[in-house]
């Protein structure tokens, strides 16, 4: 009877010592990278040719869209200055 109360005793410790059941945190960061590293090896990147002229089409936009706002603030600066006169 004693020896079985020892043994449920011990049994709870080990119970009580385990954890969720959850690997600790260093093993799920070391699983995550693994898991990051196989997406990045499914991703198809562009070739050097079509970045580079996607980096022209976006950099010619921004350069329309500057035109645009620059011509539109002068434009609004000069019809102010004749409404003060």
């Amino acid at each position: 009877m004693e020896n079985n109360k020892a043994i449920e005793k011990q049994t709870e410790k080990k119970d009580k010592s385990k954890k969720s059941g959850k690997p600790n945190f260093f093993k799920r960061i070391w699983i995550k990278i693994k898991e990051v590293v196989s997406e990045l090896k499914k991703v198809t990147w562009p070739s050097f040719g079509k970045v580079v002229k996607q980096t022209g089409v976006v950099i010619a936009v921004v350069a329309v869209f500057l035109i645009v706002i620059t011509l539109m603030d002068w434009g609004l600066t000069v019809a102010l200055e004749q409404l003060i006169k």
